[in-house]
């Protein structure tokens, strides 16, 4: 699914038009990068939350050269951990229903 296919269900279902609707998915979008960036959490109840946590240091590998390890320094990076009711629904899927989601286009609507 992509934010088009998000803005076209919205509109279809809500009879706005689509520009007023990818007005405010883009800047829900960017408001929730935004405090993100800063380092804040980001709490959908009943989605999920996005926080920023720090990687550590550690020691990485070069393939192409195994014995000169590579320091790896410690970095931020963005978690997502979904909702109750998104996991619960995930939880549900078996990789024949994966599958078929993937090889055919979604009929009740796009994916993201």
């Amino acid at each position: 699914m992509t934010k088009r296919d998000i803005v076209v269900r919205i509109s279809n279902e809500t009879d706005l038009v689509q520009q007023q609707v990818l007005d405010v998915v883009q800047r829900t979008l960017d408001y929730i990068a935004e405090a993100v960036a800063q380092g804040r959490k980001v709490e959908l109840r009943n989605f999920g939350v996005f926080e920023v946590k720090i990687r550590k240091a550690r020691i990485g590998r070069n393939p192409n050269a195994p014995a000169n390890d590579v320091r790896i320094p410690p970095r931020a990076v963005v978690k997502f951990k979904p909702g109750k009711e998104m996991r619960e629904a995930v939880l549900k899927l078996t990789p024949a229903d994966i599958e078929s989601a993937a090889e055919a286009p979604d009929s009740s609507g796009p994916e993201i």
